[in-house]
């Protein structure tokens, strides 16, 4: 399997709220870059919903990030216990100063790994 991504991804894990339908619904990051973000469905009802809201923040950080994006990929983790059911989210819209926050903060911690 190739690997499609075209930036580094590092660790996060926060809950946050995923927007659908304009509804919140936590879900908890597993990783990051400067793309996306993947996450682990927590409490949210089974929707063909594409375009998600994104609530968080980052470790270290006050700031809250608001961004919206696109589901990409949905999976299954293999091996868990229990049906850890994942996506990819590839950021459409982020405010500058939310991508610069996302940059720095993978940028920091893709040093070292």
């Amino acid at each position: 399997m190739s690997d499609k991504r075209k930036s580094a991804r590092v660790p996060l894990d926060v809950y946050l709220n995923k927007y659908m339908g304009g509804v919140p619904y936590m879900a908890r990051a597993a990783d990051i870059s400067q793309e996306g973000v993947s996450l682990a469905r927590l409490l949210e009802p089974e929707q063909d919903a594409r375009r998600v809201g994104l609530q968080f923040q980052l470790p270290g950080s006050e700031e809250v990030i608001y961004a919206e994006g696109e589901v990409v990929r949905e999976w299954v983790e293999a091996g868990s216990p229990r049906r850890d059911e994942r996506s990819g989210v590839r950021f459409t819209l982020l405010t500058e100063r939310h991508r610069r926050l996302i940059d720095d903060y993978v940028t920091r911690n893709t040093q070292g790994h």
